[in-house]
């Protein structure tokens, strides 16, 4: 296994609970949310413009929209965000009976479908789920049972999801039907064991290989499809939240980090924790698809 050594960060932002970077071709930016900060971030990696835009939510995730806005998920449900990252609505409480929930980690599939996950606040109760949403608005309970929703992707070929639950420490896979968005035969992709940290945000490059931040490991790991690891990557802070490729090839890697729960002397040893890291990954990414109102 060979690190690659290009890691750099290109802003330290020091966010609370940085996460769920999105990239967008459109405006050749990045976006990413600091979820207990309640700020979205935005960074333009050519000119290093940044810009931060608080919110009154927290967000977990937001992804484009094909007509300019967002999509996203917060505390208070499923929302539709501005362009402007001002104005929302929400339109979805799915998780109302729930109050210690809250939305996290989502992406749209490449018929436009936004999946979002829930996790329990205090990540102990299997009180989360995973939800589709249709171009209409519709909300569909997909997978109850889940601890901690977090990482989604796709197989370059549509057949296969992938979905992280950080609670039960697993990354599975299931056989996926790209023209009805339904999901079967969940299985163990991959399981991290404590000692590595906890499996957490994920992207798929073109290869059809899964990489995935590790919180409180220190680490990216980059499986192949049959989810034996094929590399692991090191990082200079110890909660890795989530990975997606961008830039012009999308085969620049932007990853997310946090601060939360670090205190002073891990701090010092850590000092670019919360920050927004890039790497040289060695391969492109599959483009995001925004969702499809």
């Amino acid at each position: 296994m060979t690190a690659l050594p290009s890691v750099e960060c290109i802003w330290p932002a020091e966010t609370i609970l940085g996460e769920a970077p999105a990239w967008c071709p459109k405006e050749r930016v990045v976006y990413w949310v600091d979820i207990e900060g309640r700020t979205i971030l935005r960074l333009d990696p050519r000119s290093g413009d940044r810009q931060v835009f608080p919110q009154d939510y927290q967000f977990g995730c937001i992804v484009k929209r094909a007509d300019g806005g967002f999509i996203a998920g917060t505390n208070a449900g499923l929302v539709r965000l501005d362009a402007d990252l001002k104005s929302l609505t929400i339109f979805a409480t799915p998780e109302i009976r729930f109050p210690n929930n809250r939305f996290n980690d989502g992406k749209c599939d490449r018929r436009g479908r936004f999946w979002v996950g829930s996790t329990d606040r205090d990540e102990t109760e299997p009180n989360g789920a995973l939800y589709r949403v249709n171009g209409s608005g519709d909300v569909a309970r997909m997978l109850p049972g889940v601890v901690v929703s977090n990482g989604l992707g796709w197989s370059p070929d549509d057949k296969i999801m992938y979905f992280t639950d950080s609670g039960h420490g697993v990354i599975y896979a299931f056989d996926f039907d790209l023209d009805t968005g339904d999901v079967d035969n969940r299985r163990e992709f991959a399981r991290i064991a404590p000692a590595d940290g906890m499996p957490d945000g994920l992207a798929v490059d073109g290869e059809g290989f899964v990489w995935g931040a590790h919180w409180g490991g220190w680490r990216i790991t980059r499986y192949d499809p049959d989810g034996r690891i094929d590399r692991i990557i090191d990082l200079p802070v110890p909660q890795v939240t989530s990975v997606a490729f961008g830039g012009d090839r999308l085969d620049r890697m932007f990853v997310t980090t946090a601060r939360l729960g670090l205190t002073e002397d891990p701090l010092k040893e850590a000092p670019l924790s919360g920050g927004l890291f890039t790497i040289d990954a060695g391969v492109a990414g599959l483009p995001e698809v925004p969702y499809q109102d």
